[in-house]
């Protein structure tokens, strides 16, 4: 290859210095990643209509205070990650870091209370939060979950765990674990969270722990930094802790979950990154992956906390790129067989110019339609449908239109037949029935 070649190709590689890129921690989904996409959200949708709960949708803008007093100020959603703005007129929003805050404002400010309880609803959208980038986290992602508000029964703990262990099973999703705890109540909370704060500032710790303890002793034991990991085997035990309400509620929630045949194994260092949970929290994780899957549990308390009066409510949440990256490391085929398209194929400028009006009438008829202007030549669109899998190929040439016709050729048999022009979607109806 002459040297001038071999240079321009090493320029023509290097991207412009002006060219826009995605915003660090957000991506494109690309047209061969939305079938999967597509399938999980399906997926999702499919369930949550089964088990009868309905689809709810929030603002992505939320007055900041909403996460800061349900979240928590503690937290690290609110201290490190979540997007702040303040209009023109002057109001402090945020871009929705999480749903089940929104979710919970919207049941009190629409008066769902006077409604029959508990209120099942579901969701799916865009969340933003500012953390750093890694494999399965991002900036900006999509959240499913599903929320049962009004009820404190431990069966409803239950049944948001299942209900996410069939979405893994459903999308073929194998060795699924759930990880779960009990985290108390206002009774039995206060005094586990007193023993645990002494036990830890006798400690070298790292400094968010430092402030952890003075602020929120349980999420010492949500900690992931490699300095305080030893720590954490040693630590009080929730479980040893709970008041006898809290431990009936828990043993009920395990009793419904072994009927159900649902694997589960108890984490008494499990708890959540937000202040609203109580008593039942979990995780579901996946077989030689780190990240959880799933996750959440009750929070009675959240309703009161953002204003509204006490109302007991669970639920959970997983991130769909994260379930569609575990999707692509288990090598699991999600994608249904493409459904091939009856082929539309032009031969010469008056067919070609017809081939739109009769596109638009296939249309109109439901049927399944593909073409492709660009390619002139009969023996490029006859590999094109057959690399789309059509059943059937339409061929209108120049003869045929002159005499109002079309050729129907079968792709499996190779039979193909001329039929009147008019009569070609009801043929074609009956070939692909």
């Amino acid at each position: 290859m002459p040297q001038d070649n071999k240079e321009k190709r090493k320029s023509g590689d290097k991207k412009p210095s002006n060219s826009f890129q995605t915003p660090k921690g957000t991506r494109d989904v690309l047209p061969d990643e939305w079938p999967v996409v597509e399938k999980i959200t399906n997926t999702a949708k499919s369930l949550s209509e089964f088990y009868n709960f309905l689809r709810i949708d929030t603002p992505i803008l939320e007055q900041s205070d909403l996460f800061v007093r349900g979240v928590g100020l503690g937290t690290d959603i609110v201290e490190k990650e979540i997007y702040l703005l303040t209009t023109k007129g002057g109001d402090n929003l945020a871009l929705r870091p999480e749903y089940t805050a929104p979710v919970m404002r919207s049941y009190i400010q629409h008066g769902m209370s006077h409604l029959p309880q508990p209120r099942r609803l579901w969701y799916i959208g865009p969340v933003f939060r500012h953390e750093t980038p890694q494999a399965m986290r991002y900036r900006q992602f999509t959240q499913f979950g599903m929320e049962i508000i009004g009820s404190a029964d431990p069966i409803f703990d239950a049944e948001i765990i299942i209900a996410f262990y069939r979405l893994s099973e459903e999308l073929k999703i194998k060795n699924v674990t759930i990880e779960i705890n009990s985290i108390g109540c206002k009774t039995c909370q206060p005094a586990y969270k007193k023993k645990l704060s002494e036990y830890y500032k006798k400690l070298d710790i790292c400094d968010d722990c430092k402030t952890r303890a003075e602020k929120n002793p349980l999420r010492l034991l949500d900690c992931k930094d490699p300095k305080c990991q030893p720590f954490k085997q040693t630590a009080p035990v929730i479980l040893d802790n709970l008041c006898p309400a809290c431990r009936q509620h828990f043993r009920q929630v395990l009793e419904y979950l072994d009927e159900a045949k649902i694997p589960y194994v108890l984490n008494p260092r499990l708890v959540r990154g937000l202040d609203y949970y109580s008593r039942t929290v979990f995780e579901t994780f996946v077989e030689g992956e780190t990240a959880a899957l799933a996750s959440g549990g009750r929070y009675d308390y959240l309703a009161e906390l953002i204003g509204g009066r006490s109302t007991p409510a669970v639920g959970a949440a997983a991130g769909i790129e994260r379930i569609a990256e575990v999707i692509k490391n288990k090598g699991i085929s999600v994608q249904p067989k493409a459904k091939g398209k009856v082929f539309l194929i032009h031969v010469g400028d008056m067919s070609k110019k017809k081939s739109l009006s009769l596109v638009e009438e296939f249309r109109r008829a439901g049927i399944p339609v593909f073409n492709e202007p660009s390619k002139e030549s009969l023996s490029a669109q006859m590999e094109l449908a057959a690399k789309n899998n059509a059943p059937l190929v339409l061929i209108f040439g120049q003869k045929e239109s002159y005499e109002e016709s079309i050729i129907i050729r079968d792709m499996e048999s190779g039979v193909q037949e001329v039929v009147p022009l008019s009569k070609a979607a009801e043929e074609v109806k009956k070939r692909l029935r």
